[in-house]
This record gives C-alpha cells, structure tokens and sequence, in this order.
C-alpha cells in the first residue's frame, strides 16, 4: 500500500450517502495537482492529510489516487492554514478575513484561534460580534471532527456528524456509544442496517430489546415511506423478522404498551398515524353531526343569480353540483381537467358570500394556492401557513382549542393531502363549517402515507360529485383531451398538429432522449415559444436514477442552462447562483414545504451561506442545511403534483418500465397550462396507459369512518355527470 501526503487544494465532489469524494492534493515539491478519490473523513480545503492507497489509472480521467485510509492533520504552513480558513469551515471567516488573520499571527494562526481566540480582535474588521462566531463555530467544529473519527471507524458516512452534532452536542459520541440505534431513527438517511453495523462492533447482541425495537420501528417507518398507513400485523412480524434474523412477536407487544406503536385488529401503526387516522374519522363525524350556521337558500334562485352575476350558463349537471355543495355540510367534487371543477366552485364561492363574509380558500402547496387566488381572485393560502406553526412548543397554533373562524373552507387539490396534515386540518375546523374537499382522484396520490381522499370517496359517507364531461372550450385542447383518453385507457392522440399543444418527439435510446430534452430547452423552445427555459418550462420525469433520471437531467441541464464556476459544494450538491431548487421536506422554521421551488439568489461563501428566492420570499441555509435542497430544473411527477408549468417535457421510455402508470402519465400530463412535450418512444407511452395497476397503500380510515360514523336511511347523493 502506498503512503502520500499533501493538502486538499480543493474538493470537487462528495456523495453524502457514502462520503465518497473527489479531490485535488497539493504535494511537497510536485508542481501538478494529484486527483485523490475515497471516503476522506470530511476533510476540507487547506486540511493537510496523510493518505494510504493504491495508484489506478482511471480509463476517462487518468491517473488517480484511490484512498483506503485518510489521517487529517492540521496545517503547519502559513498557505495551508490560509486556505483551510479560506474554504468557508470556519463561518465568520471569509478569503478576506482569512489573509488578514493568517498576515497577522502566521504560522501561530490556528494556536491563536483554538487557545486565544479574542486576539482575533487585533484584526481590522473582527468585531466582538464576529470573534463570538468563530468561537462558536470553532468549538463545534472540533466535536464534530470527533463524531466524524468514531463514524469513519464504523464505516459511516462523515456527512451525518453535523446532523448529530445538532442533535445531541457535546454528548453525541456517548449517545451512539449507548443506542446507536438512534442513528436509524433520528437522522434522515441513515438505515437501520448502517446502525446496527455500529452495533454489533459495540457488542450488541441480536437480541438486544434497543435492536428489535428500532427494527420494527425502521420497517413502520420504511413502509410509512411507501404510503402506508398501517400493515397488516402477520405481514409485518415477517419482514422484520426476516431483516433481524428473531422473533419480534414479544416487543411488537411490549411497544404497544409502552404506546411506541398501536396494534388494532389484524393492523399495526407508528402511533401517530394511528392517531391522526383514528382522527380524521372523529374530526369527520363531529362536523357532519354539527350543523351549518349558515341559513339555506332557494337553490333554483341562487343558480339563476350565480349564472346572471358570472356570465355563465351552467350545464345541467353542473347546477345539479352546485345545488347539492351549498346544501350538504361536507362535500366533494372530483374531476379531471376541463370538467368545470373551477366553474362550480367560483359558483358555490359567490353564493356563499352573500350569507357570509368568513370563508377560506386553501391548498396543499403554495403553487395550488396561488392557482387558486388566480381563478377565484380571492385570497387563498396553503394549509401549512393557515394552520400557524408553533416554533415555541411544536405543532399548529391552530386547533380544537384554538380553531379556525369560518363558515366555509374550500380546499382544492385535495388528493394530495396526506393522513397527518388532514387530521390537522379538520381539527382546526369550527364545528358549524362547511367543507368543500376539491380534487382529481385519477392522480397519484399525496407523497406522505395515507389515501385521504380516496379513502373518503369509498367510504361512501360524504355527498360527492363526480364530474367527466369535457365542455366544449376544453374540448380544444389536446392536453386535456389527452389526458381524459390517458385516464381511460385509450393511447393518446399523437399526430403532429402545427397548432397544438400537445407534441411528441420520438427518441428510441436513453442518451438520444437527453439530447432532445437539451436542445428543447436550450433552443427550440425558448425560440419558438417566448419560454423562459428555467421559469417557464418544467421537465417531469418518472424515475430518479439513470441517463434520463431526475439526477442526471438535473446535472446536464444545469451545465446547460446555468453554466458557472463558483458553485457552493455541500452536501453533496453543487448549487451556483441563479440555480432552480427545490425543497424536498418541511421546514416549520422556514416556513418552506416540501415541494416548494426557488432560484438561488445568492451564495455567501465567507458565511457558508445559501439564498434561496422562493416567490419573492428570501430563504438562508446554512451548508449543513443545503440537504434540504435538490436541483429542481428535473423534478418527479410525484413531487411536482399540485403544481403547474406553462410548458412541461416528459422523457417516456422503456427504461422507466417499472414507474410507467396510467396515472403517474395522467398527472404528468395534467401539470401543463399551454404546453406538454413527450420524449421518447410510443412503445414506454402504451406500456403506460395500459398499465393501471396502482399500487395499493394500505390504510385502515375508510374503516374507521364506517365504525364511528352512522349511515342515515338516504345515504349521501352522488352527483354524477355524464360524458359529452
């Protein structure tokens, strides 16, 4: 094995899953840079180190060190202690900053920083303010540099140390030491396998009560992920019983007691969803047993007035919804595009105005509420910001305690609602509210665990209109028309139309289908269509990994789109300025959701910060934040739901054979205002339609609903339109 040593002159890649990084070292007396690649152990720019590995020669990039072991050292020379405080580890300290300190204290810089660090003081510009941040950060780099060692021993990836540090302080090694199951179940990313590798070395045996326990918690956790609910409790005691390699059946019962998880019939829950499914029937029977406070109208008049006051003439199915929504205290219409979803609910909105003036208009996302501000042309929020965040004591401010004040909510794009934020939602509602649930429940279903909306369509307990017929001004339209025959089942209308709105590009290999989407967004687009190639146009694509993934579409386009140098490297992720992002969890102390898309607005390399511009509102994460964010110029169909693009391009292929669904195509198509390009090959595009197989969440809430809530003589009326 060979031994060399150097400092890191900059870093150029870091996959946070693995810590696998990509390197330039600067060696003593070697005038070329040496390409270094391996888990180095979180080193940065201007950090010494001392290598053993092996020598390749790399095919594509030449010669290479690859690295098997890294031992960090501190920088001795005056250049290396520059450039380690240079590369933005130490916030507070900038290129600027970071000349002036090592000018002043030399090679006795870093002593002076770690031992005495008020002398930073005698530099021109390093306030008190200042000094107390490099203290701080300085303290918290040294602990997290000991989180890093004992993970680097454990085979860990060194990219979780700063989420545990947050977590835990000072006491984070002690903590794994004592449960390293906590990995697993605190820190996103982190599978229970990769803890209990960690336990094992620490001698736990495989029948430790912490192993089970975070075992069958991982497989909840992981099965919540894919949108369950709950499990069936035989099926359950299987897969983890097969991950764990013992029986599990005792804690299944022992985390039940201790209210860990919830065991009810044949089903077995992470507790709270158990609690907000439970809740969402409750929430459901107490509004339907509570009545309306507001008073009943002539519904025939009410039509003739709406039809007057709007300019419209209401189809006869379309007064039929209407007259039904304004009467019953809960309501649902779904339908897809063109059906007069907007229509009705802009009616049964202006109607309702005249007997009261508290009413709330509201959607999952912020795009789907300004959608909604755009049709309507009153005030729509997202149900996030309508519930009130509490920083101070977790959870909504808004609550039974502390409801909502209105008479009717309108929540559109209802399907994407998922079992908590539903459960949420209904619990903030007044008793006497009327509610309106809009939505398509041909998409895909919310990300988060539940089928909300399904669930209560199927139970059959809350009045619903069903709407299919395409009016005759939709009926223009080839996106929507595509995406009803798409719905049923029927190959969608291809044929090149110099007017339409509705293209398709036959690509038949992977590589060739990039090169299109490339040059549509580069050139074609933009120049024949006034499309902003970043604001205007939205790529959709089923699958994350491959050559037409979300990954490497996100990498090609963004050397396409927005090529520059001066890119902030965390986490894994290169974002530079200008970058379209997105933000892919909830972030309470931001107010930014999962789903929500910005530009980068500005990058702060002296404070390691990112600025994100999500709809004027301007976001800072700090680079151990920036996991929070993706490229976003590629997204998922999934992750995209709710929202809408002037133009959106769809790479279709074979290659995606295991996400190619009816209504994962549907969705994609629906997420289009003006314009929807397919790229790919009409074979992917049949295997799609045809396949309607959707994958079965498993839940228990239309059950729930059934045990709490008494189904009167006349169950509820079902408005259904027929086809035109």
């Amino acid at each position: 094995m060979d031994q060399i040593f150097g400092y890191i002159e900059r870093i150029t890649y870091t996959n946070p899953e693995n810590g696998f990084s990509v390197a330039r070292l600067k060696r003593p007396r070697k005038q070329e840079l040496t390409t270094i690649v391996g888990t180095l152990a979180n080193a940065q720019p201007g950090e010494s180190v001392r290598l053993l590995g092996m020598w390749k020669n790399h095919a594509t990039h030449g010669l290479q060190f690859e690295v098997n072991e890294c031992h960090i050292e501190t920088p001795s020379d005056v250049v290396g202690i520059q450039k380690y405080l240079e590369s933005g580890m130490v916030r507070g300290i900038g290129p600027i900053y970071a000349e002036r300190i090592v000018q002043k204290f030399g090679e006795k810089t870093l002593e002076v920083i770690d031992q005495t660090p008020d002398l930073l003081r005698e530099v021109s510009g390093m306030g008190k303010k200042r000094v107390d941040q490099v203290k701080r950060c300085w303290k918290e780099q040294k602990s997290i540099r000991e989180v890093m060692l004992f993970l680097q021993k454990h085979e860990i990836s060194p990219g979780f140390a700063q989420k545990l540090y947050r977590l835990y302080g000072d006491e984070t090694v002690e903590k794994l030491k004592e449960n390293p199951f906590v990995l697993a179940q605190e820190i996103r990313g982190v599978g229970f396998k990769s803890a209990d590798k960690i336990a094992e070395k620490l001698g736990f045996p495989k029948e430790a009560t912490q192993r089970i326990d975070a075992g069958i918690e991982y497989v909840l956790l992981e099965l919540s992920g894919e949108g369950h609910t709950c499990y069936k409790r035989d099926d359950l005691v299987d897969k983890a019983r097969e991950m764990l390699g013992v029986p599990v059946e005792k804690r299944l019962e022992a985390l039940a007691a201790e209210e860990r998880i919830a065991l009810e019939a044949d089903r077995v829950w992470i507790k709270g969803l158990w609690i907000c499914e439970r809740g969402i029937a409750e929430q459901i029977n107490r509004l339907k047993r509570s009545p309306s406070r507001l008073r009943s109208v002539d519904q025939n008049g009410a039509i003739a007035w709406v039809e007057k006051k709007l300019g419209i003439a209401l189809a006869p199915n379309q007064q039929e919804a209407v007259k039904s929504a304004l009467a019953d205290k809960l309501h649902i219409i779904t339908g897809g595009p063109g059906t007069g979803k907007s229509t009705i609910t802009k009616a049964i909105l202006t109607v309702t105005e005249q007997l009261s003036r508290s009413l709330i208009l509201a959607a999952p996302t912020g795009r789907a509420a300004k959608r909604m501000n755009e049709i309507t042309g009153r005030p729509a929020s997202t149900i996030h910001s309508l519930l009130q965040y509490d920083f101070k004591k977790g959870g909504f401010k808004r609550n039974r305690e502390n409801p909502l004040q209105c008479d009717l909510i309108i929540i559109d794009e209802a399907s994407m609602i998922d079992t908590a934020l539903m459960y949420h939602l209904l619990k903030a509602l007044p008793d006497h509210a009327r509610v309106l649930f809009v939505g398509d429940i041909n998409q895909l279903p919310s990300v988060g665990p539940g089928n909300v909306l399904r669930d209560l369509i199927d139970s059959n307990l809350i009045a619903l209109t069903r709407l299919t017929e395409i009016f005759r001004q939709a009926a223009g339209s080839r996106i929507i028309t595509n995406a009803h025959r798409i719905n049923e089942g029927i190959f969608p209308d291809l044929s090149i139309e110099k007017k339409s709105d509705f293209f398709f590009l036959k690509a038949e290999e992977p590589e060739e289908v990039l090169e299109k989407i490339v040059e549509l967004l580069t050139r074609r687009l933009p120049r024949f269509y006034g499309l902003n190639p970043i604001n205007d146009i939205q790529v959709l694509a089923p699958m994350k990994r491959g050559v037409i993934g979300t990954e490497n579409l996100n990498l090609t386009l963004q050397k396409a789109l927005n090529p520059q140098s001066d890119l902030l490297l965390a986490s894994g992720r290169a974002f530079g300025k200008g970058d379209k992002v997105m933000q892919i969890r909830n972030n309470y102390d931001k107010e930014i959701f999962n789903g929500d898309i910005g530009r980068v607005h500005e990058i702060d390399t002296e404070a390691q910060e990112l600025i994100v511009c999500f709809d004027g509102k301007l976001v800072t994460y700090l680079t151990s934040e920036v996991d929070e964010l993706v490229l976003a110029y590629a997204t998922s169909i999934h992750k995209y739901q709710g929202s809408e693009c002037p133009c959106v391009v769809i790479p279709v292929h074979t290659t995606h054979y295991v996400m190619l669904h009816r209504n994962l195509l549907y969705t994609g198509v629906t997420r289009g205002k003006r314009l929807v390009v397919l790229v790919g090959s009409g074979k992917a595009i049949s295997i799609a339609v045809n396949n309607n197989q959707i994958n079965k969440r498993s839940t228990y809430l239309k059950e729930s609903l059934l045990q709490l809530i008494e189904v009167p003589a006349g169950s509820p009326s079902t408005v259904a339109s027929s086809r035109a």
